[in-house]
């Protein structure tokens, strides 16, 4: 009897080897290798099946000048916030990977987007790897999901999978979830590394070929990161990640890869008994549990999610603290970003924190990435150190250098007529050099209040 030929493969970022590793060389990770059996590759044996790639017609090749492309293209969702953060909507025969926490709604969201393209004369196949076709009509019933042209199989096995994408030819596709779904020629298990890569390789022939546009969810790990080797993320046109606080009803849709749009883009919603609703204005939810009495502390930011603009509370905490080492907790900011402009208040303002404990908290759950939000962290943790308010009327926006100089930010226009927009009349903002740039600014109807250095808006708010 022949050996049988194992390798040893790394769960988190698909690193082969031919023995046993503690820690991954090229993800770091620890404990992630499983041995797996090496084999041929085995050619299912079925009628006209999608799984033998040579059956499957050449689609040819054609001038660049001769491909015609219309609105027709792009499938709307139903939710502007969804077709927002897609660039517009689903694309034809595209393939999207849409990942999220656990209870976080990626079967709620996919429901309530079937439901509209199914009502439009759009055949829809949902494959139930996970759960059965009761507990999928369970939550449909709740979301009210009634169509003739949705259909639901409870199946994981790729090759059962692909007879019946063959038999009924949909024109949308959703796979709940992918590390449920196995193929017989594959000896590995389920959710395995080789399983993930060939089943989402096989999915994806299958709707570039039949121009099947498909939705395939994904778990998460305990880190965060996408279930799986990162070569899924580099299989699939667009991976969207949905998130939001455990005990918080706001889900936030962020596009991490988008080949047909924007990277940078967001979608807000409201998860309520119904389902997901759409939050049209997330600047007047972020701030609707502000208080009237604006306590020391506190800033409100605009910031840019892709071309919306939103305006966050950010609040800041420091107190004394009895060990040796104070502590640094920031969420919603990058740590080390905050540890700059705690070096640049004692080094330029003179704000001894040596001895305090810093806590910076963005309300909402929104995370943010840009550097304009530097001067509002500055003066949130300058005015908790002094227990001293800002101007409850005011926004503050500009990046901080090392020496204490405030810099210029992108999108000024825009950010002052959000604020202007819910009722804020003052805004400290980075001295303009621009003559037009200062033109449209001043007709935003807004008091403005230049200033050059950290110095300056501390006197200024």
């Amino acid at each position: 009897m022949a050996k049988v030929k194992t390798k040893w493969i790394c769960q988190n970022c698909g690193y082969e080897t031919a023995s046993y590793l503690g820690k991954c060389p090229d993800c770091g990770q620890f404990s992630t290798f499983i041995e797996e059996v090496i084999q041929n590759t085995v050619e299912i044996k079925s009628n006209n099946s999608s799984m033998n790639i040579r059956n499957i017609k050449d689609a040819g090749y054609t001038k660049i000048n001769d491909v015609n492309i219309d609105k027709s293209i792009r499938i709307s969702s139903g939710m502007d916030e969804l077709d927002r953060v897609l660039g517009g909507g689903f694309v034809e025969g595209s393939l999207c990977l849409l990942a999220g926490d656990p209870g976080i709604g990626k079967s709620t969201l996919t429901l309530q987007t079937v439901k509209f393209i199914s009502n439009n004369n759009k055949t829809v196949l949902y494959i139930c790897a996970e759960e059965s076709t009761s507990q999928v009509k369970l939550r449909a019933k709740r979301l009210d999901v009634t169509s003739d042209n949705l259909y639901v199989t409870q199946q994981n096995c790729l090759e059962e999978i692909v007879n019946q994408i063959e038999n009924l030819k949909p024109d949308f596709l959703v796979v709940d979830s992918i590390q449920s779904v196995f193929s017989a020629s594959i000896l590995s298990s389920t959710g395995s590394v080789s399983q993930i890569r060939e089943c989402t390789n096989i999915l994806m022939r299958i709707s570039k070929q039949l121009n099947i546009t498909t939705i395939i969810i994904g778990h998460v790990t305990k880190e965060g990161n996408i279930a799986g080797p990162k070569v899924l993320e580099h299989m699939v046109d667009c991976v969207l990640n949905f998130e939001g606080e455990k005990y918080k009803t706001i889900r936030i849709l962020r596009a991490i890869k988008n080949r047909f749009g924007a990277i940078s883009e967001v979608g807000v919603f409201n998860m309520e008994d119904k389902g997901l609703v759409e939050v049209k204005n997330p600047s007047e939810l972020f701030l609707s549990d502000r208080q009237n009495q604006i306590t020391s502390g506190s800033a409100i930011i605009p910031v840019l999610e892709g071309t919306r603009c939103l305006l966050l509370e950010v609040q800041a905490l420091t107190g004394t603290t009895p060990y040796p080492n104070p502590r640094r907790v920031a969420r919603g900011i990058e740590y080390d970003r905050l540890l700059q402009i705690l070096a640049v208040l004692e080094k330029r303002v003179g704000l001894n924190l040596s001895k305090q404990d810093v806590y910076i908290n963005v309300i909402g759950g929104i995370d943010i990435e840009e550097p304009s939000a530097d001067l509002g962290v500055a003066l949130s943790v300058l005015t908790s150190a002094r227990d001293t308010t800002i101007n409850e009327n005011t926004v503050i926006l500009g990046e901080i250098g090392l020496n204490g100089e405030v810099r210029s930010v992108d999108n000024l226009e825009a950010r002052l007529k959000e604020a202007k927009k819910l009722g804020f009349g003052r805004a400290i903002i980075p001295k303009i050099n621009s003559s037009q740039t200062k033109e449209r600014i001043q007709k935003t109807n807004i008091e403005i209040i230049e200033v050059s250095k950290i110095i300056d808006a501390i006197k200024n708010i």
